[in-house]
């Protein structure tokens, strides 16, 4: 009985485990089917993140080869540039040399201003041409009525050529009819030739007698000749060569025209647009505005304004920028003398007598009492702390700061955690920048040359700062030179 119930058992005992086998069996493919279903999952996200890699590679070789094109097509459009650059610098210095053979020289090497130069050129050799032909034919007309009327000393002079001889070019007049009609050639570059209609006036009436009336020009010197032998520059069948006269243009420019007599060569001033009783407005210290004006006349219609610098070793340098008739004086003035130039022009560009005057009465600019009370007071102190403006690269904010200066050198530190910027000596590599007009901002370019832009409260106030850190500078360069040569 014992033993057919322990086997019993153990029969039950065995079904169970069969049992449990059966029920892990069946959990073991379950979690097979499982791990398989991830597995393609697993595969298919892979083969996704293999696509995606892909497309990212191609995307980003795409973008090297864009980038490629784009730097050649820089580089094609750079060299392009180049040339073009070149082409200009060629064709203006062509155009001022040309100008500079007729004595135009523009105040202001601009695209406008050359132009217009260029423009006033032709319209004046056109003038002369056309008032050329006008005289040849009027001094042709009076020279064949005296003839008509029996008076030809020269009848029997053979028809030769002549010339007119200046400095290697030549004025030639050939006969090519026997009609007594000539043609004049003209050399290319004999322009500068100009013979004027009052030689040939003062010659005829010399030797043409009668009542032979030949008006002369009110506003230009009249020449006559005390040489009473027979003139070869008269003669039968032969026409007068007329006059270059100059346009009534309003260009301010000394206009000289010379003969191959040297004795004929007088300047003819011609009046162009002007400005009358120009000044200068305003306080000449720093922080305070300049306005330099005046009275537009004869056509004035637009002026060009520019301020310079005159330095201590007699140099001018313009003020960059500063082209305008408004001016804010600034710690770069101090010490300096200031002035201001002024071309007026009318509406057809051409230009006038260029205008200079100079600030405070041509005195260097100084600093008010004040400010200058302030500098020294900083000076004897030996230190100064001024609070500005911090412009971060990273941000793009302006950030407060403060500014520490000290006789040997100067620390900067952020307002708000006191971080230093930057900690130095003062060296020649330090300098200070203020942009021109009407701003508060400067630059501070370091020893190591990085550059850091601030923006103070008030023109004042940065004017005391860059004029004070100036100060200890110059002062820490001279205790320098002092130290090496002892």
């Amino acid at each position: 009985m014992e033993l057919s119930s322990r086997v019993r058992a153990q029969e039950g005992e065995i079904q169970l485990l069969r049992q449990q086998i059966s029920v892990a069996c069946l959990k073991e493919l379950r979690l097979l089917n499982e791990k398989y279903a991830l597995e393609r999952k697993f595969s298919d996200i892979r083969m996704a993140v293999d696509e995606k890699q892909t497309e990212a590679i191609n995307s980003a070789f795409n973008e090297l080869g864009y980038r490629k094109g784009d730097l050649e097509v820089n580089l094609k459009l750079t060299n392009e540039l180049k040339a073009l650059d070149d082409e200009r610098y060629h064709y203006t210095s062509s155009l001022l040399g040309l100008l500079e053979e007729y004595g135009i020289w523009p105040h202001v090497m601009n695209a406008s201003v050359i132009t217009n130069s260029v423009k006033l050129l032709h319209d004046q050799l056109q003038w002369k041409i056309r008032t050329s032909y006008e005289k040849i034919g009027e001094q042709s007309s009076l020279a064949d009525n005296h003839l008509k009327r029996g008076f030809n000393p020269y009848q029997k002079r053979e028809s030769t050529d002549f010339k007119f001889v200046e400095s290697g070019y030549q004025y030639q007049k050939r006969e090519i009819t026997d009609m007594g009609t000539s043609k004049y050639q003209l050399h290319p570059k004999a322009e500068h030739l100009r013979t004027t209609e009052d030689v040939f006036t003062s010659r005829i009436q010399n030797n043409i007698p009668g009542s032979a009336d030949f008006s002369l020009r009110p506003n230009m010197y009249q020449p006559v000749s005390n040489d009473n032998s027979p003139d070869p520059f008269f003669n039968n069948g032969r026409e007068m060569p007329g006059a270059f006269t100059p346009p009534v243009d309003d260009d301010a420019v000394d206009l000289q025209f010379y003969t191959t007599d040297e004795r004929y060569n007088h300047p003819v001033m011609v009046e162009g647009p002007s400005i009358e009783n120009f000044q200068i407005v305003g306080e000449a210290t720093p922080g305070s505005k300049l306005l330099a004006c005046g009275y537009p006349t004869r056509g004035t219609s637009l002026c060009i304004f520019q301020w310079i610098w005159h330095l201590e070793d007699g140099t001018r340098q313009y003020v960059e920028g500063a082209t305008n008739p408004e001016y804010v004086v600034g710690a770069d003035d101090v010490d300096k003398l200031l002035a201001v130039e002024c071309i007026p022009m009318d509406e057809n560009g051409h230009q006038g007598e260029l205008v200079k005057l100079f600030a405070n009465d041509q005195h260097k600019i100084k600093c008010d009492p004040d400010m200058q009370l302030e500098i020294d007071t900083y000076l004897s102190k030996g230190q100064a702390t001024f609070t500005v403006l911090l412009l971060i690269d990273l941000s793009e904010n302006w950030e407060p700061a403060s500014i520490s200066l000290r006789r040997s050198g100067y620390q900067i530190k952020m307002g708000n955690t006191e971080v230093v910027v930057i900690a130095e000596k003062y060296s020649r590599e330090l300098s200070l920048k203020i942009p021109p007009g009407i701003s508060t901002q400067f630059v501070l370019t370091c020893s190591d040359g990085s550059s850091l832009p601030f923006n103070a409260y008030d023109v004042r106030m940065r004017d005391t700062l860059v004029l004070t850190m100036r100060m200890f500078q110059s002062k820490q360069a001279m205790d320098d030179r002092r130290k090496g040569k002892a």
